[in-house]
């Protein structure tokens, strides 16, 4: 978690880019901090946007949603930027609780919602309730128009493999995936040095989620320090402020509290997904990307039922 680390970076005046922290300075405002996800300037709404205005084109429109999320860090920000989402579509919230992140049996919690008859389901978890959620909900047979949002660990080729076909269906978030609009200068060439090297090292095989973006973080670091010929925190974050940076996830270009000056979530639905063979979540078809707009690769099925 990096909240709970600010304080000593703040009390250090040391500049620092975080990787994959959701609103981590939205209530310290530090100058010198830099966000490497790409949330943009309202990082909480972000993360459900696109979810929320693939559902909201539909025809006829959802009238109800529910919002679950584990009681934890980034899925309490993440529920809350659902909440202000819901609310801006017009939508009516009729179930909003979290759960205790020990929680093992989802079950419970998904008749729960299933009883309010949702229309659609934002659920914000971490990868182990990730697994647990979406199991409990193939094994009740819960079907609402569309699901997803904010579920942590989809994103992850083992828990891809893991769930195979329970995928289906589903619409949730990523940062990146290997689809034609987003082959960015590098992005090829680092994982084909990546993913020689991953099943020796025992991590994940593909790499899309987390590898690009520990890459893109060291070249923003590494073009800073080559501009400005020094390591002073100051004066390497002040030019992190001013400039943009060329990566393997694209162009970065920094903003208020140090996020992105523009927000790129994609919302991404599973798609004929078929067995747990690995290669299958290379090929771009069974991972469908939806929003934005300029990055779609497809279509949503909707409702849910229909992609099963």
């Amino acid at each position: 978690m990096l909240a709970p680390a600010m304080p000593v970076v703040i009390q250090k005046k040391k500049m620092l880019i975080g990787l994959f922290g959701l609103a981590v300075n939205s209530e310290f405002h530090y100058p010198n901090y830099f966000a490497m996800i790409p949330s943009g300037p309202t990082p909480k709404t972000a993360f459900t946007k696109g979810f929320f205005d693939t559902a909201m084109a539909q025809n006829p429109k959802p009238q109800t949603v529910a919002i679950v999320a584990a009681d934890a860090e980034f899925s309490v920000n993440a529920s809350e930027g659902a909440r202000d989402n819901a609310k801006a579509a017009g939508l009516n919230v009729v179930y909003d609780k979290r759960y205790p992140p020990s929680t093992t049996d989802f079950a419970p919690i998904v008749r729960a919602i299933q009883a309010t008859n949702p229309d659609i389901v934002v659920i914000c978890s971490y990868p182990p309730d990730s697994v647990g959620m979406v199991k409990a909900i193939n094994e009740i047979g819960f079907k609402p128009k569309m699901m997803g949002g904010g579920l942590v660990g989809l994103q992850a080729t083992a828990i891809k493999t893991q769930l195979g076909p329970l995928l289906n269906g589903f619409v949730n978030y990523d940062f990146w995936v290997p689809v034609p609009k987003m082959d960015f200068p590098g992005v090829a060439d680092f994982l084909k040095k990546y993913q020689a090297k991953a099943g020796s090292e025992g991590v994940d095989p593909l790499g899309y989620y987390i590898g690009p973006w520990g890459y893109a973080q060291m070249e923003v670091l590494a073009q800073a320090i080559a501009a400005t010929k020094t390591l002073n925190d100051d004066k390497l974050a002040d030019y992190i402020r001013a400039n943009t940076f060329k990566t393997v996830v694209g162009d970065v270009k920094f903003g208020k509290d140090g996020e992105w000056a523009q927000s790129r979530v994609l919302q991404v639905q599973f798609q004929n997904v078929k067995g747990n063979d690995v290669a299958q979540f290379k090929d771009i078809s069974t991972q469908v990307v939806l929003t934005p707009s300029e990055y779609a690769s497809g279509k949503v099925i909707y409702p849910y039922e229909k992609a099963k």
